[in-house]
């Protein structure tokens, strides 16, 4: 049996190990499109597939281009590599690195992408990839790794190293900075990039407007929270192959990462049910991601209680960053900011705070590396934000970024791309024929696709009531004309004596054909009695429950009835006819012409008002209960008013003047009313209500009457 060469065998299993993470890392880019997908809205689903398979191609070439010499390569200075450009080594060991590390620097770009979904230009968004792989991310990562790879090359480059005529560390590497797996270099400066062209782009279109409330819903949550869970998975590779080999520390980097995501995730639960009394979906999603993007930095360097710690405060900084970025109305659909980089700083500072010195191996007390730590996470910042700033800045300027408001309304999947689906068909022609009302327009049906088979399904539905228009038709007219029927009924209930030697004067406007108000007068000899009601509920039914209490005043004011007593016996007539719950506010009484004596109760209306001939008004509310609610036993609940009109006017109405609506929306009220009742009071007597009904109407503009408006007056 031959000898085992058992040092081969461990540089065999270490390569085999990193090709394995490099494999998770890759499907990570499918859980980057999959949750970028189901948090933006369909009509930009497919633009949103090609810009993360579009944006990791270009990503593994500009690497290969010049990328990797400039993370990699000599150093100048610990600032940037000079050499290995157009990457090529016969060593299996290095092909296997720089695959690793092309799969980091795709990752950084694809940050970006979910953050300025929904309305940039394709072309835009492939120029970002280009600025972030070829310039942003390859410099920044010289100054931490470059010495990952540099001090391991070959002989001769160790030998240079040694006599220090090869530079092989970035400058943070030599001042002590540790990112064990990228929490800054990869997450955070993905994070920043993210931010400034969020900033330069703008929130879309309506995403922060009131209907909406600074929330649009994705096209699918369960989509998105798949597309968390192959990240989550492909987590293990991002961290577990940052090693570099399988030794014993894989198993600690391995569970940290997967208990600070299952706390992330927890933390996200728990919050969501304090704010919401519900999981919300949104919170399940940032908060593992946050949990992994935080303990990236130092999985290899903490114990598991510490790592615990670190995905729950990383999953509550992620919150706390996107509600805050929200309330600035910085637009990020997907959180990459909160997720990325807030949670990224974060686990970058706890490496300072919770690692294992000795593992760390920088020699540094823990308040020199903690501030290390934040040297590096400034430095990086400043350099990703205002270099990706400026850069963008100066590009948009000469090529906008951002997509028409027509495209950006239309959707990026036709916009950009010229491609449709089945369900953006389907949801055109639902539109159209809402617009259009016509019921022939049929969808497009596929019994192989979900849209199609609603389509399919919907397209019998509109057959059947193609089918059965002219039956409806039908039934649309006989209701129509026995509405106009129960209008010209009601219109007989209504003042149609004269009462020209009466200084009493009505107008009803219906909100719809049938009203649920009225008004009545009744004279006899020198008095007249009077009503103005308001049964609670419109149409046919308030209507009927007016024509009962229009009967029952006129049967009593032949009488004589007393006001109090009138209400009194209407309001038990009324219980007693069981009028469906409905009830009527009212104001009813008698005005004596020989004594110019008002007598009226109030039962739950609107006050009465009256006008002094100085100008001046009082109101008079309620003093009794609405008509038709409990049957009373004693006619002394309703309380009369008393007065002396002396040359005032009397003025009663119902709500559907104090709560009519100005041009801007809002109800007039108590003392809009008596504005126009007061601006139209110069007007003859017999007219007068008629201007004050025109002048609310055009006071509301463009807002309709919602409540039936009646007035009466009394008074010279």
């Amino acid at each position: 049996m031959e000898n085992v060469d058992l040092e081969s065998v461990k540089s065999f299993v270490d390569t085999l190990w990193v090709i394995d993470c490099a494999i998770l890392v890759f499907i990570m880019q499918a859980g980057f499109m999959c949750m970028e997908t189901g948090l933006s809205r369909h009509k930009n689903s497919i633009n949103v597939a090609l810009k993360n398979a579009a944006d990791f191609g270009l990503a593994v070439v500009i690497f290969w281009l010049f990328g990797f010499g400039l993370m990699f390569g000599k150093s100048f200075n610990g600032y940037f590599g000079t050499d290995l450009f157009f990457f090529k080594t016969d060593q299996a060991e290095y092909m296997t690195y720089f695959v690793f590390q092309a799969m980091f620097v795709a990752t950084a770009a694809t940050i970006v992408s979910g953050a300025v979904a929904e309305r940039m230009k394709f072309n835009g968004y492939l120029i970002i990839t280009i600025i972030a792989t070829g310039i942003i991310y390859p410099i920044v990562g010289h100054w931490a790794w470059s010495s990952s790879y540099l001090n391991n090359i070959d002989a001769t480059r160790q030998l240079l190293a040694v006599t220090g005529q090869v530079k092989t560390t970035g400058w943070l590497t030599d001042i002590g900075f540790v990112d064990f797996a990228g929490s800054t270099i990869v997450h955070s400066v993905g994070g920043w990039i993210a931010l400034s062209a969020v900033l330069i782009l703008g929130p879309r279109i309506g995403k922060y407007s009131d209907a909406n409330k600074g929330k649009f819903t994705g096209s699918s949550f369960p989509l998105a929270v798949l597309g968390t869970l192959i990240l989550w998975f492909g987590w293990f590779g991002f961290n577990g192959g940052s090693n570099g080999a399988m030794d014993e520390a894989v198993p600690l980097i391995l569970i940290n990462t997967f208990l600070a995501a299952s706390f992330g995730l927890l933390t996200g639960l728990g919050i969501s049910f304090a704010l919401f009394k519900k999981p919300d979906p949104y919170y399940v999603i940032i908060g593992p991601l946050a949990g992994l993007v935080a303990i990236t930095a130092g999985c290899n360097s903490m114990t598991s209680v510490t790592s615990i710690f670190v995905g729950i405060i990383g999953a509550v900084v992620a919150i706390f960053v996107n509600e805050f970025l929200n309330k600035l109305e910085i637009d990020d659909v997907v959180g990459a900011v909160p997720v990325h980089l807030a949670a990224g700083v974060w686990g970058t500072i706890a490496v300072g705070l919770f690692s294992d010195l000795e593992i760390l191996g920088t020699g540094l007390t823990r308040l020199e590396q903690i501030k290390v730590q934040f040297i590096g996470i400034v430095s990086i910042g400043v350099f990703s934000f205002f270099g990706s700033y400026i850069l963008l800045k100066i590009l948009n300027y000469i090529y906008p970024l951002r997509v028409s408001p027509l495209h950006e309304e239309l959707g990026l999947n036709i916009a950009e791309h010229n491609a449709t689906s089945v369900e953006h068909d389907l949801i055109t022609i639902l539109e159209k024929q809402s617009e259009s009302g016509d019921l022939t327009i049929r969808g497009p049906q596929d019994p192989f696709t979900a849209g199609g088979v609603i389509g399919l399904y919907y397209n019998r539905l509109m057959s059947k009531l193609e089918t059965s228009e002219a039956e409806k038709k039908v039934w649309r007219d006989r209701i129509s004309n026995e509405v106009k029927l129960a209008v010209k009924v009601q219109e007989n209930f209504l003042p149609k004596r004269n009462l020209e030697n009466y200084p009493v004067h009505g107008i009803n406007i219906a909100a719809r054909e049938v009203s649920g108000d009225f008004f009545s007068f009744y004279p006899h000899n020198d008095s007249v009695y009077f009503i103005i009601a308001d049964v609670a509920g419109k149409g046919i039914h308030a209507g009927m429950v007016m024509a009962k209490a229009s009967t029952l005043f006129e049967i009593m004011s032949r009488d004589q009835v007393d006001p109090d007593e009138m209400m009194f016996h209407m309001n038990n007539d009324l219980f007693l006819t069981k009028t469906g719950g409905m009830f009527v506010t009212s104001i009813l009484g008698e005005y004596n012409m020989r004594t110019d004596e008002l007598r009226w109760v109030n039962g739950g209306h609107q006050p009465a008002i009256i006008r002094s001939s100085s100008g001046n008004y009082e109101q008079f509310e309620s003093n009794s209960p609405p008509m038709g609610v409990i049957l009373q036993k004693d006619k002394s609940v309703y309380k009369t008013h008393k007065v002396k009109l002396e040359n005032n006017r009397f003025y009663a109405f119902t709500d559907g003047l104090s709560e009519s609506l100005n041009s801007s929306g809002e109800e007039i009220g108590i003392d809009g009313s008596l504005k126009i009742i007061e601006q139209n009071f110069n007007t003859d007597s017999s007219k007068q209500l008629s201007d004050i009904s025109n002048t609310v109407i055009d006071t509301a503009g463009d807002n309709k009457l919602s409540d039936d408006l009646t007035l009466i007056s009394i008074g010279k």
